[in-house]
């Protein structure tokens, strides 16, 4: 059995599941949230908020630290770990300053989701007591970490596909 192989499996579709809900916050709920609360005869945003965006956060959070974890071990078995992280300083391959620069942005946003989006998430939802004052500072910052996220979500995705089929970056 090659754990390597699985866990680039597991790595690839970890990352799928982790940016496929970072652009469903970021593309669908976030519109959809503001529609919800303009609608005096619909269920409101709580209907997504108490179903819909917990479910979605418990997938959103463990799937950025699987997708991290997995990309990390694969890193480690293939001995480029360090030269990843180092951006490729005294490696031979170009390759792992792409890698590695894909692995830095994937750790940015790794930190974003799990210090900064769903600390204030649990606010917004009420999983922790917190003032309305408290709540609207929450979303302007999860909301600002996300995007910021998006933004960084295109070029991690291309460095880390880049250095896979060995182009230069």
């Amino acid at each position: 059995m090659d754990l390597a192989l699985i866990d680039r499996w597991l790595h690839i579709v970890a990352g799928i599941t982790w940016i496929g809900l970072l652009y469903y916050f970021n593309f669908v709920q976030a519109q959809a949230m503001g529609e919800a609360a303009a609608d005096e005869g619909g269920p409101g945003p709580a209907a997504i908020g108490k179903y819909v965006a917990p479910r979605a956060l418990l997938w959103f959070r463990w799937s950025a630290l699987v997708t991290w974890l997995t990309g990390a071990y694969y890193l480690s078995v293939k001995g480029i770990f360090g030269a990843a992280f180092m951006l490729g300083m005294g490696a031979e391959s170009i390759n792992i300053t792409g890698i590695g620069l894909g692995a830095w942005l994937g750790t940015f946003m790794l930190f974003n989701v799990w210090g900064v989006i769903w600390p204030n998430q649990k606010k917004i939802l009420g999983m922790v007591e917190a003032t309305d004052q408290e709540k609207a500072r929450a979303r302007r910052v999860a909301f600002l970490a996300s995007r910021s996220n998006v933004v960084m979500s295109i070029p991690m995705l291309m460095f880390m596909q880049s250095s896979m089929h060995g182009l230069p970056m």
